[in-house]
């Protein structure tokens, strides 16, 4: 074979391994399966292992080809890498605009808005368009060497993706990590007894400063490119909008909230708290966002202070994390009986609101934690609302911390408690426990369950109490002067919740299954159950035999659903709820609808139903709805204050719905 023959092939493997790079990386929009990119990798490796003359330094193989450092060698930036500064409250970044519109003598000016990534700066470096070299911020005037490090990232491009590159150029960003890949790093930190990173940006940037690039490669680092340094042989871009654009063409991710600037404060006002609960849905982490003004012109007239340039600023959100004490630990019984060690903490404000307690969900999460009453921990809030402990402060201890231990007998009925060592849990079996019966209601007449609006927490609480109602079957049995002799109820609210329940009598099957609190069966596995067996005695008479045809359907499962029916007082209470006027059908799917063969996603919250009841609606048409959007989505449904899945719907092109035109599509 002439050497002809493997340069074009390798050529060809390079251009089409760092095609599905940006498509996977900078697009999230996968072209190939794993397996299949492995493949391209591994028939480069071998071509490149017999012709080591055609290795050049910008070849995907090389992202971990360097040998582990023992030191990070110093980097002088051509120009420092300042900080930005921090809009903490509305007034301070409108007193922040204010200084921009005295400075620029009431010039015009617009405003681009990025999100503020909880990462690392970095600094990228191409010498005529090929990787070079990388570094970290440092102390803004000199950083550190990370150049086997960033190679491993493979949302970097090691060759920029332009015909003519200029002589040098320099991208800096930010180097992060999506949230499901911290969570993933943090469980293996965990389950290897490891001090696990308290956050994403401490795994950035702790995996950014491994000594072996190998496991760097791992930790699957992304980058975003958001400002620019220095440079040689390319015109200076005129707004900031256009050097994004300038990045996105050379191969690099770029981050907007929005892809045209905000005319003025107001506008970015309105972004700040659009994105206040929106950024929940975002895949990776975000602590405010970042405002800069656009034209080049007029960020030289504003230039810098010694710290920071006067041009941008970091309006931040409340922060997510806190150190706070935990007073003592109490145990909250669920509705399986399964026993939850809750932490009473020292009430501290963290994103915005005052946290008081958290859950540490079982006792192995004690233990990995290494907690005991009365330490000061980091609490973090995860998601909107939900606050959880992910790191204890162990050198402020004073040695009178208390050892948390599982309890004896069940806080709620004073039962023995059981060990299920099948779930890591200790659980009450005693089926008359005031706390199981309470929660088990609540899940019941839950919206995505039997959906009985008005039988909440304090309703069920009464009602349990004056041992009105201790099975699901007596929320049947309930009359008017049941309820007008509770303290909640006049004759409105009780002629309402009656009405409520009749009319829950009529939910389909699969409704009632996810009802039942059959362990394990969501409400997926129960319309997945119900559109099988059809009638609740066809499900309650299934065995392993019938349950294995089922889709989605495993042996873990099947034995739950065998267990659980096989049980007398779970019979007699199916046949009790029949009795009383419970439906106990699933009813036919329409068949050769419009709907037939077109998939939804949902995002965002409807006004007019719930998300449950809009899926329902879907499936009752022939339609099918799903969880996350790829190409093959038909339609996704925006509704108030949609998330990721709308943006992601727009780069990929599929149809997106309003909640009006989802209405129409549907006949209502």
């Amino acid at each position: 074979m002439t050497s002809q023959g493997p340069r074009d092939e390798i050529e060809r493997l390079r251009h089409e391994i760092r095609r599905h790079d940006h498509f996977y990386y900078v697009v999230d929009n996968p072209r190939i399966s794993d397996g299949e990119y492995d493949a391209l990798l591994s028939r480069l490796k071998i071509l490149e292992a017999a012709h080591p003359d055609l290795i050049t330094p910008d070849s995907p193989t090389r992202r971990v080809g360097g040998k582990p450092s023992i030191a990070f060698a110093p980097v002088a930036h051509k120009i420092p890498m300042l900080s930005l500064d921090n809009a903490y409250s509305e007034a301070e970044f409108l007193d922040w605009d204010k200084r921009v519109r005295s400075s620029l003598k009431g010039a015009p000016y617009e405003l681009v808005v990025e999100p503020k990534i909880d990462g690392l700066s970095c600094s990228i470096e191409y010498e005529r368009g090929v990787f070079a070299r990388a570094s970290t911020r440092g102390d803004g005037e000199t950083g550190e060497d990370v150049s086997l490090n960033v190679r491993t990232i493979r949302a970097v491009p090691l060759k920029l993706n332009m015909e003519e590159p200029p002589a040098f150029f320099e991208a800096r960003g930010e180097v992060y990590i999506d949230k499901k890949d911290f969570e993933s790093i943090r469980g293996e930190q965990l389950n290897q007894g490891a001090e696990p990173f308290a956050n994403p940006r401490n795994a950035a940037a702790g995996s950014l400063r491994q000594k072996d690039p190998a496991v760097t490669a791992k930790r699957k680092l992304k980058f975003f490119a958001h400002s620019y340094g220095y440079f040689e042989g390319m015109s200076e871009p005129e707004t900031h909008l256009e050097y994004l654009e300038y990045c996105g063409k050379a191969g690099f991710p770029v981050p907007l909230i929005s892809k045209k600037p905000c005319k003025d404060a107001s506008e970015v006002l309105k972004l700040y708290k659009e994105y206040a609960s929106k950024r929940f849905m975002l895949p990776y982490e975000i602590d405010g966002l970042v405002v800069k003004v656009n034209a080049h012109s007029s960020k030289k007239l504003l230039g810098f202070t010694s710290k920071s340039p006067r041009w941008a600023i970091a309006f931040k959100y409340p922060a997510q994390q806190a150190t706070t004490t935990v007073k003592n630990v109490w145990f909250s019984v669920g509705r399986t009986g399964v026993i939850t060690p809750v932490a009473d903490l020292e009430p501290v404000k963290c994103g915005g609101v005052t946290i008081s307690s958290s859950t540490l969900h079982n006792f192995d999460e004690i233990k990995r934690l290494g907690l005991k009453a009365g330490d000061k921990v980091v609490i973090e809030r995860a998601g909107e609302v939900i606050p959880k402990v992910i790191k204890v402060v162990a050198y402020s201890r004073t040695g009178h911390e208390r050892d948390i231990l599982p309890p004896i007998h069940c806080p709620s009925c004073g039962s023995n408690v059981f060990k299920d060592e099948e779930v890591v849990a200790y659980r009450c079996l005693n089926p008359s426990c005031p706390s199981q019966i309470q929660r088990s209601l609540l899940h019941f007449a839950s919206r995505d369950a039997m959906n009985i609006d008005g039988l909440g927490e304090a309703s069920v609480e009464q009602l349990t109490a004056k041992k009105l109602v201790a099975k699901f079957s007596d929320i049947y049995r309930l009359k008017k002067e049941d309820l007008l002799a509770l303290e909640l109820f006049k004759d409105k609210k009780a002629a309402n919740l009656l009405a409520q329940i009749e009319a829950s009598k009529k939910q389909p099957l699969s409704r009632l299954v996810y009802a039942l609190g059959i362990p394990h069966i969501g409400e997926k596995s129960a319309r997945v159950l119900a559109e099988h067996f059809k009638n609740m005695n066809a499900l309650m008479r299934a065995g392993l035999e019938d349950l294995s045809r089922v889709s989605d359907i495993g042996p873990v499962i099947a034995k739950a659903i065998i267990d659980f029916f096989s049980e007398k007082h779970v019979r007699a209470l199916a046949h009790e709820l029949e009795n009383l006027g419970v439906s106990m059908t699933e009813p036919e799917k329409a068949k050769g609808s419009k709907l037939a063969g077109k998939s939804f996603v949902f995002t965002g919250e409807l006004r007019a139903m719930s998300r449950a009841e809009a899926e329902l609606q879907v499936r009752e048409l022939g339609g099918k709805e799903a969880t996350s959007v790829s190409s093959k989505t038909s339609y996704v449904v925006a509704g108030e204050n949609p998330g990721s899945k709308h943006d992601k719907a727009k780069k990929l092109g599929v149809t997106i719905l309003s909640e009006e035109e989802f209405l129409k599509l549907i006949g209502r």
